[in-house]
């Protein structure tokens, strides 16, 4: 094996292992952004089975969308877990949440 061939293969290694981890990476941070998705759904008063159901997929779709992009996750997380005091407005989701849980039900 010639050095040029040994190089290229090493460097075909290496960006298949870097698209592999890159993968593992996005898919590590969606589910932890379901999992926050679903304990605000919890917190807020709302049941997660609203992910489900026909009527308000879209809206759900929307709200994990912003989830994902949401830069307070480690505030999300703390809030979620009690460390945090006060309400969740700093969620890009608040006002979804009260929409869906319909205007007899106070903020959380």
């Amino acid at each position: 094996m010639n050095p040029t061939l040994f190089q290229i293969s090493v460097a075909i290694v290496m960006v298949a292992v870097s698209v592999a981890l890159l993968v593992w990476i996005l898919k590590y941070m969606a589910a932890a952004s379901e999992r926050r998705m679903t304990r605000m759904l919890k917190r807020a008063g709302l049941a997660p089975e609203l992910a489900t159901h026909g009527d308000t997929e879209a809206i759900i779709e929307e709200i994990r969308r912003r989830c994902r992009k949401c830069a307070s996750e480690a505030l999300c997380e703390r809030w979620l877990a009690g460390e945090e005091k006060g309400n969740n407005s700093f969620c890009p989701n608040v006002r979804a949440f009260d929409i869906l849980r319909g205007p007899t039900k106070s903020t959380v």
